[in-house]
């Protein structure tokens, strides 16, 4: 398996605390609390002064971590994006055949999405809210997942196990793959009276190794 890059460079989100590791701890929290609160209320509604109170903060020490609402949004979109690109790091492992990076890739990816559901809905519906530079970093982010997918889904071809020989069907495929993980937090209104996750898991698994391998 070819090396996957490192993840990307979060963009510059000033602070006036020193300590990068109080930071990192005060901003997760701040992240966890406005997910929930966004969720609610939409990102507009929703005041930095709620944000404070559901991390347990103060305004001021609100500020201290962050400058701007938008950017506790774009901490939020920042966030999902790098758990998704660390767990599908981790099945890119050596030894394995592509068709069991692909299905141990493609559960592990829809498990993710189960867990970060609200979030993925979030990040869909307020990216148009944050600016050029925070947008297009988010959007950078979705590339780099479907480009695991992509990587995966080339060093098959390259075996011979896979049976995507033009570019552009390897990417559709990847794109495919992504979708379908977001669509159980889309259509879960439907799909878990439906399905179990690894009822949901199992079908999809099939259905895309069924097209690439079958």
């Amino acid at each position: 398996m070819t090396p996957h890059p490192s993840a990307k460079q979060r963009r510059d989100i000033p602070t006036l605390v020193k300590d990068s590791n109080l930071v990192e701890e005060k901003r997760r929290q701040i992240v966890e609390a406005a997910v929930g609160l966004f969720v609610r209320k939409g990102f507009h509604q929703a005041t930095t002064r709620e944000i404070a109170r559901e991390a347990g903060f103060s305004t001021g020490l609100l500020y201290e971590y962050v400058s701007s609402k938008e950017d506790v949004l774009y901490l939020v979109c920042d966030s999902i994006h790098r758990e998704m690109e660390m767990r599908l790091r981790e099945e890119l492992e050596e030894g394995r055949t592509p068709l069991e990076t692909l299905e141990r890739a493609i559960e592990s990816y829809i498990r993710a999405c189960d867990r970060m559901q609200d979030s993925i809905l979030l990040i869909y519906r307020e990216t148009a809210s944050l600016n050029g530079e925070s947008r297009g970093d988010v959007l950078e982010h979705e590339e780099r997942i479907t480009a695991f997918f992509e990587r995966i889904l080339d060093e098959g071809v390259k075996a011979g196990t896979f049976r995507l020989h033009a570019k552009k069907s390897v990417r559709l495929m990847a794109h495919t793959i992504v979708v379908l993980g977001h669509m159980w937090a889309f259509r879960r209104w439907y799909l878990r009276e439906a399905f179990t996750l690894d009822e949901y898991i199992r079908h999809q698994s099939s259905l895309i190794l069924g097209e690439v391998a079958g």
